[in-house]
């Protein structure tokens, strides 16, 4: 009988746990910030996201659905079933796709004339000596600050007394306006950031300054010159006050933001306006997923001494 006893009390002794010491303060504040961490991605992601999602849900249903049930998440699949319906509206009866031409000439031509520009001037600031060069580096910093009405109302005057306010090569300088001063900032601070020795060793090995950029700065210089690609394409895509201003009175030239702008009526089903926004969404966001990774290197290698 004692030593069932004694058995019994030595397994209730083996089988109960020690107690746990209670947590530090460091490993309190560790999963302290760990949940507000989580938390904080989340809630950025939800308000990031769901606007963009719905926007895309009225652009796929029906106007009185809209009307009458307008907390609605989730559009039914007959509208889904029927998705291209407003989209295809928006691209024929108001000339969507012919806008869409004119945005992506008006980008494209815009980020390779501000690359071509925009390349050896931050250059020539970073490396090369000269009397302004103080004077041109704050000048750009200046410029990158105005806002746009400030550049964009004496360039309005000067076109429209030349007679040539609505016309490509007149947008293309105009939107360089506002994107030359951005990639010139962007891409000095990326260059500051490479060591002058490379450089100075092409040159000893006798390669021609132009060379020397073209076959040591640049490659080296990818990230950056596709944050400034992207960037300028984003400013050149979804430019409207420039836009307004000089094109309002040339149907025919108009961008994606003025086509945008006359869905924005009272005539016009809301649902419209919500699937030209998506078709103006789109590409960018396809865009920076594309070039996330130069974009992140890019922008935080520029920082370091920008």
């Amino acid at each position: 009988m004692a030593t069932t006893q004694t058995r019994e009390q030595t397994r209730g002794v083996a089988t109960t746990a020690p107690p746990r010491p209670p947590r530090s303060r460091e490993e309190i504040e560790t999963v302290i910030a760990r949940v507000l961490k989580w938390f904080f991605i989340i809630f950025f992601v939800i308000t990031t996201a769901f606007p963009f999602y719905w926007m895309l849900t009225l652009s796929v249903r029906d106007m009185g659905d809209v009307l009458l049930n307008p907390t609605r998440l989730f559009p039914t699949l007959d509208q889904l079933a029927n998705f291209w319906e407003p989209y295809q509206a928006v691209l024929v009866d108001f000339n969507f796709s012919l806008y869409i031409g004119n945005s992506l000439a008006l980008s494209v031509v815009v980020v390779l004339l501000t690359l071509l520009l925009a390349i050896p001037g931050a250059y020539a600031v970073t490396r090369l000596d000269f009397r302004l060069k103080a004077a041109m580096s704050w000048g750009i910093l200046l410029v990158y600050m105005f806002p746009a009405i400030v550049i964009g109302i004496p360039l309005f005057v000067v076109f429209s007394q030349l007679g040539a306010r609505g016309s490509f090569p007149t947008m293309v300088i105009v939107y360089m306006s506002g994107t030359l001063p951005v990639a010139l900032y962007m891409l000095r601070s990326y260059f500051q950031t490479i060591p002058a020795e490379l450089e100075e060793a092409a040159l000893i090995d006798g390669m021609t300054r132009i060379n020397t950029i073209w076959r040591i700065v640049l490659p080296l210089s990818i990230p950056a010159v596709a944050s400034v690609a992207l960037y300028t394409f984003m400013i050149a895509w979804n430019e409207f006050l420039f836009a307004i201003l000089f094109l309002t009175d040339s149907p025919l030239s108009w961008t994606l933001p003025l086509g945008l702008r006359q869905l924005d009526s009272q005539e016009v089903p809301r649902t419209m306006l919500m699937a030209g926004s998506v078709i103006i969404t789109v590409p960018v966001i396809v865009l920076f997923f594309f070039f996330e990774r130069f974009l992140t290197r890019g922008l935080t290698a520029g920082a370091v001494k920008g």
